[in-house]
C-alpha cells in the first residue's frame, strides 16, 4: 500500500472550490442583472428626476465656490455656515450650543434651522471640497430625492402604474413650492423621509386592523405594529435633525386625512383605533428617548426660545396666488411675485389649469374613499395658509382666516401659514395619480383623455433653471489658512465690518475655514427679542455699530481715549484674539484709518490688515 494514496481525496474540496467560484460569480452577476432588469424603468425614473434637479441647479455647478443663488444669497451664505458646523462632529467637535457664532454667547443650534442630520451626512464632502459643494449637492437632491420617495409610495403602496406614479412624484419634488424653496431653504426640500413617514403610518394601520386583509388573517398583527411604531419613531427623528417644519406639516396634513377617514369609515375607526393609537404611543415614547433633550434644549436650553419671531399676518398667503404661476414656471411672469413675501416663498402658485384639471379628477375619481379624504385635506391645509386674516390681491378683506383660531397656540403660532399651502403638492399629486391609474384602467375615450389633460395642465408649471450670479472671491487671508497667523483654531476673529442678518458675508469665512474659529454677531436665531423673545442677530456693540456706519457711509469719525476704551471692552465682551481687514471690504481705506486709532499700527498678513488684540 502507498502512503500517497489518501492524499487525492483531500485535494478535491479545494478544487471544487476552484471551480465553483466562476459559477458562483456568474450566478451573483446573473441575479443582478436579473434585478436590473426588473427595476429596469424605475431606475429610468430616477435618473429622469437626478437629471432634472441637476438641470435646475446647474447654475450653481461650474464653481459651488464662486456662484450663489441670486434670489437668496443671504440664506444660502447661512446654510453653509450651518454645514460647515455640522460637519464638525466628524473631528468630534461639536455641540448644540456653538461658540462659533455670536460670541461670546452662542448659538443654539436646535432653535435654528441647522440641517444637523444633512450636515454630518455631508460632512466628508464638506470637508474635503466645501460647504458650497455640499449646498450644490443637497439642493439637487433634496428634489430628486423628494420625487424619487413620493413615487416609490405611489407605486409600492398605492398600488398605481408607473405613469400615474410619475406624474405625481414629479409634482411633490418639483412643484412650483418646491423648486421655490430650493432658494437656499434646505430644511424645507429635504421631503424625502416624508413618504417613509406616511408608509410607516399606513402600515401601522393596517397592521391594527383586527379584520384581517390583504391575505392576513383575523387580530391584530402585533409583531408588524411594534416594527411599523420603531420605524415610524426613527424616521420621525431623523427629521426633526433635517427640518422640523416639514415634520410639523406633515403631522397636521396626517391629522386632518387621519380624521377625514375615521369621519368616512368608522367601522375601520373602531376597529383599529386602540391599535393603531397604542402603536403612535409606542413610536413617540421611543422617539422622544432621543429627542427629549435636544428638544428641551432648544426651547429651555441656552439661548433657546420658545416662540416664533416671523408675524402670521405678514407670511400668509394670498388667495389669488393659488391660481397664479409661479415666476419660476415656464409660464410665470414676474408680475406674480409681488403676490408673496420673496421668491423663495412661491408655496401656493399651482395656477389655475392645474386647480381645475385637480377638481375633475376629483370627482372623476371621488367614489375613492382616499380622494375624498385628500380633497377635505386640502380644503383646510389651503384655508390655513391664508393666515389671520384673507388677502386678495394684495388688499386685505377684513375676513377672518381659519388660522386665526390658532393664534397664540405655543409652537404653531411660529409657523408660517403661507408654508401650509406646501401640503398641497402631495394631496393634489395623490389625487392625480389615482385619476390617471384609473384612466389607464379604463377602456373609454377618459383612457387617454384624462392623462393628457393632467400633463397639459403641470407643463404650465413645469419649473426653470434657478437664478445664479457670481459671487466675490474669498480673500487669500482666509482661502489660503493664513488667518490662523492671527488667531488660534477655537478662537474668536472678528472680521470688519461684522456679519449681519442682511449682510452675513463674512460668515463665508469661517465656512471655508470648517468653522476653525467663531465670529461675534452674525446670522441667526436667538433670544434677543423683547423680554427675551425670537429675533435674527443680536445688538451691535458699539464698537461694531461705528465700524458698520464707516463701512456704510465711508465716513472718518473722531476717535478719542472714550472709543479706544470702547474698543478694547468690546474686544474683551467677544474673547477676540484678532480684528482683521481685508481688501475688498467697503470704504477699506476708512475702516483701516479707524482701527487704527482704536488698536494701534496693523500688521499685513497676505490680503488682510490684522490687530492683535
Amino acid at each position: 500500500m502507498s502512503s500517497a494514496a489518501p492524499t487525492a481525496p483531500d485535494a478535491a474540496p479545494d478544487q471544487a472550490v476552484r471551480l465553483a467560484d466562476p459559477v458562483e460569480r456568474a450566478s451573483r452577476a446573473g441575479r443582478l442583472r436579473t434585478a436590473v432588469r426588473r427595476r429596469r424603468t424605475d431606475l429610468l425614473v430616477a435618473l429622469m428626476w437626478v437629471t432634472l434637479a441637476g438641470w435646475l441647479t446647474h447654475g450653481l455647478w461650474p464653481d459651488p465656490g464662486g456662484r450663489t443663488l441670486a434670489l437668496n444669497p443671504e440664506d444660502q451664505t447661512l446654510y453653509e455656515w450651518f454645514l460647515a458646523v455640522d460637519a464638525r462632529a466628524l473631528l468630534g467637535d461639536f455641540h448644540l450650543l456653538t461658540d462659533r457664532l455670536n460670541a461670546p454667547d452662542g448659538v443654539n443650534l436646535m432653535a435654528n434651522t441647522t440641517i444637523i442630520a444633512l450636515g454630518v451626512l455631508c460632512a466628508p464632502v464638506t470637508l474635503l471640497f466645501g460647504a458650497p459643494t455640499s449646498f450644490a449637492l443637497l439642493a439637487a437632491a433634496n428634489l430628486a430625492g423628494t420625487a424619487l420617495a413620493w413615487y416609490l409610495l405611489f407605486h409600492r403602496t398605492m398600488r398605481v402604474r408607473r405613469l400615474a406614479a410619475a406624474l405625481g412624484g414629479g409634482l411633490c419634488g418639483f412643484g412650483p413650492g418646491m423648486v421655490s424653496q430650493t432658494n437656499s431653504h434646505l430644511h424645507m426640500t429635504a421631503q424625502w423621509l416624508v413618504p417613509v413617514i406616511v408608509w410607516l403610518v399606513v402600515r401601522l394601520l393596517r397592521a391594527s386592523d383586527p379584520g384581517g386583509g390583504r391575505g392576513r388573517p383575523a387580530g391584530p398583527d402585533r409583531r408588524r405594529m411594534i416594527s411599523s411604531a420603531a420605524g415610524l419613531a426613527v424616521a420621525v427623528t431623523a427629521q426633526v435633525f433635517i427640518g422640523e417644519e416639514v415634520l410639523f406639516l406633515s403631522a397636521v396634513t396626517l391629522l386632518v386625512m387621519a380624521i377625514a377617514y375615521a369621519l368616512t369609515d368608522r367601522d375601520l375607526a373602531r376597529r383599529a383605533l386602540p391599535g393603531f393609537a397604542g402603536g403612535l404611543a409606542i413610536a413617540a415614547g421611543l422617539a422622544m428617548l432621543v429627542l427629549g433633550y435636544p428638544l428641551w434644549f432648544q426651547f429651555a436650553g441656552p439661548q433657546g426660545v420658545a416662540d416664533g419671531m416671523f408675524s402670521p399676518a405678514y407670511f400668509s398667503a394670498d388667495l389669488s396666488s393659488w391660481w397664479a404661476v409661479s415666476p419660476l414656471s415656464v409660464a410665470g411672469s414676474d408680475e406674480a411675485s409681488r403676490l408673496t413675501t420673496g421668491p423663495a416663498e412661491y408655496n401656493t402658485f399651482l395656477g389655475w389649469p392645474l386647480l381645475l384639471v385637480t377638481a375633475v379628477c376629483a370627482i372623476w375619481a371621488g367614489r375613492r374613499r382616499l380622494v375624498l379624504v385628500c380633497v377635505a385635506a386640502a380644503l383646510v391645509m389651503g384655508a390655513l395658509s391664508l393666515g389671520p386674516e384673507v388677502v386678495l390681491g394684495g388688499t386685505r378683506t377684513a375676513l377672518p382666516g381659519p388660522y386665526a383660531l390658532l393664534s397664540g397656540l405655543p409652537v404653531v403660532d411660529g409657523a408660517l401659514p403661507m408654508r401650509f399651502g406646501l401640503a398641497l403638492l402631495p394631496i393634489v399629486a395623490t389625487v392625480l395619480a389615482l385619476a390617471v391609474d384609473r384612466a389607464l384602467g379604463s377602456t373609454g375615450r377618459a383612457r387617454r383623455l384624462l392623462p393628457l389633460s393632467v400633463v397639459a395642465a403641470l407643463l404650465p408649471i413645469f419649473p426653470t433653471p434657478l437664478p445664479t450670479a457670481g459671487r466675490p472671491a474669498l480673500p487669500e487671508f482666509v482661502a489660503g489658512g493664513h488667518w490662523r497667523q492671527c488667531v488660534d483654531p477655537g478662537g474668536v476673529l472678528v472680521p470688519v465690518p461684522l456679519p449681519t442678518p442682511k449682510e452675513p458675508w463674512p460668515m463665508r469665512w469661517a465656512a471655508a475655514a470648517d468653522a476653525g474659529f467663531g465670529l461675534p454677531e452674525g446670522f441667526f436665531i436667538g433670544p434677543y427679542g423683547r423680554g427675551g423673545t425670537a429675533a435674527m442677530g443680536t445688538f451691535k456693540q458699539p464698537t461694531s455699530a461705528l465700524l458698520a456706519d464707516v463701512a456704510r457711509r465711508g465716513d472718518q469719525p473722531a476717535i478719542g481715549d472714550e472709543q479706544r476704551r470702547q474698543a478694547a471692552k468690546d474686544a474683551d465682551f467677544w474673547g477676540a484674539s484678532c480684528v482683521a481687514l481685508t481688501d475688498d471690504a467697503p470704504h477699506a481705506a476708512s475702516l483701516k484709518t479707524t482701527l487704527e486709532q482704536l488698536y494701534g499700527p496693523a500688521t499685513r498678513i497676505a490680503d488682510a490688515w490684522t490687530w492683535k488684540v
